[in-house]
């Protein structure tokens, strides 16, 4: 029995359940980020940066405790290049005094360590990354939707950059929720997660098309089920993987990407499911037939040309 012939778990039959989850999500994400909004680090809100060189490896709960002690509150501290290179960011304006005190604040505990240098970062410049960063997110959606729009149909392009938004708004959701610091390094994962989610939905689009000129039906529901099933397998053993080296990244990586860890594997998570779901769902919605994706008619001769894209779109 060949792969087309097998009957496929009938995914599309969950399909309005998993479009109110998805619908549920959505409402709920927009509405904590409108109430409780994003813990932004200070990359985003502007503070000191304290880069400070101990004559041993410390212990980072070590220099946090004794922060607190000294009455910091808002603060991050992590290694910076080595183990004997300490970096102490805090929310508080620079001056002066500022370095001088946590330095002398940290002696104060025992340390042996030298004050290498310090920089403040202003607010202006942390606003200018907010909108910088949101541009980015929204350019990336932009260049995806004519992507597949010109590698596929127009449909396939809103079917895949309309998922890639779900799983943005998730994962700020999920941050808003607990009040996880957002900084650089969770906005590079969610472009990350972008790509990711973007490459399982490309798949899964490209078999869908596959199977609409080689399936003798025209049940749109039947092509779409059976091309899901063909590559679940891949999509359920690429996520397994990629999810093992993030928990890996989250347990062992240190604090400095703990949140950026997290944002990839509640993107990784969603994505998987968007691709499935979300795009075959909005596919279905948007009526997408096999004369959407006919190919040209040679004139004169009454065939269908073969299909041969630009060269640059082969390369991406």
């Amino acid at each position: 029995m060949s792969e087309l012939e097998k009957k496929p778990f009938d995914f599309m039959g969950l399909r309005k359940l998993a479009s109110i989850v998805s619908i549920v999500l959505v409402v709920v994400s927009v509405a904590l980020l409108a109430t409780r909004g994003l813990n932004l680090g200070m990359d985003f809100t502007g503070g000191t940066s304290v880069e400070l060189e101990y004559a041993q490896a410390p212990s980072l709960d070590e220099v946090r405790s004794t922060l607190e002690a000294a009455g910091y509150d808002q603060f991050v501290v992590q290694n910076f290049g080595s183990d004997t290179t300490v970096l102490v960011r805090l929310a508080e304006a620079g001056n002066d005094q500022l370095a001088q005190s946590v330095a002398s604040a940290l002696k104060a505990n025992g340390a042996q360590l030298e004050l290498v240098s310090s920089e403040f970062i202003g607010s202006q410049v942390g606003e200018e990354l907010r909108e910088e960063s949101g541009l980015g997110l929204l350019l990336a959606l932009i260049v995806v939707l004519i992507y597949v729009g010109m590698r596929f149909q127009f449909k396939f392009g809103i079917a895949s950059v309309l998922p890639l938004a779900h799983d943005v708004l998730i994962v700020l959701g999920v941050f808003a929720l607990f009040q996880w610091t957002f900084d650089l390094t969770v906005l590079a994962a969610l472009l990350a997660v972008i790509g990711y989610s973007l490459n399982d939905t490309i798949i899964v689009a490209d078999r869908i098309r596959e199977n609409f000129r080689k399936m003798r039906t025209d049940d749109v529901w039947e092509i779409i089920n059976a091309s899901v099933h063909q590559t679940i397998g891949r999509t359920i053993n690429t996520s397994g993987t990629t999810l093992v080296v993030l928990l890996a990244l989250y347990l062992f990586g240190g604090e400095a990407i703990n949140n950026f860890a997290l944002a990839l594997i509640i993107g990784v998570v969603v994505g998987t499911y968007s691709s499935i779901y979300v795009a075959a769902n909005l596919l279905i919605a948007l009526g997408v037939t096999r004369e959407d994706l006919l190919l040209p008619v040679k004139e004169g001769t009454g065939a269908q040309e073969e299909e041969e894209p630009p060269e640059w779109l082969n390369r991406m």
